[in-house]
């Protein structure tokens, strides 16, 4: 995909359109970034010293999707899928790799999930809420929150694949 494939954020849409427009196109981006890596790339910790690979942002971002738009926006009982969280270091876990998991089979994990999440927010109004925590979080606050968790980690997603490969932008 390049550049030019994305679908662009409308720049007149309402705002729940605009919410999802730009989710989407996070995702998208990352899925530009993993494009063409074989999985020793996709394994490769390439900006040490961090263990960050791209296929643990994909892991990651996989989880991310299934706890706030399954577990919290909808209330399923949806187990993780790589591993005990570990939420008690503030994150929702999936960047530890496993040689029985392929950079292939998390893609499709990450794209199944994302799947999910657009069919659970579809028929949900930006100010429904669901529990979380002590109180309720909107589907508004989700959607926003979930654009600051992709950007950031698309941002990441680009320095790996740099050093990588030397692929750039986007």
């Amino acid at each position: 995909m390049t550049i030019d494939e994305r679908a662009m954020p409308p720049l007149d849409g309402d705002e729940r359109t605009n919410l999802a427009a730009w989710l989407d196109f996070y995702r998208e981006t990352l899925a530009m970034k993993c494009e063409g890596l074989t999985d020793e790339q996709a394994r490769t910790a390439s900006v040490a010293p961090s263990p960050l690979t791209l296929q643990g942002l994909v892991q990651h971002l996989s989880e991310v999707e299934r706890n706030w738009f399954r577990r919290i926006l909808a209330g399923e009982d949806a187990p993780s899928l790589y591993g005990p969280s570990s939420s008690a270091e503030g994150h929702d876990g999936g960047f530890e790799l496993s040689d029985e998991v392929s950079f292939t089979a998390a893609c499709a994990t990450w794209r199944e999930e994302t799947a999910r999440s657009r069919a659970n927010c579809a028929a949900r109004s930006l100010e429904d809420t669901s529990p979380f925590g002590p109180g309720r979080v909107s589907l508004r606050w989700i959607y926003t929150h979930m654009i600051a968790e992709y950007a950031r980690h698309v941002g990441h997603a680009d320095l790996l694949r740099e050093r990588i490969d030397g692929s750039t932008g986007v």
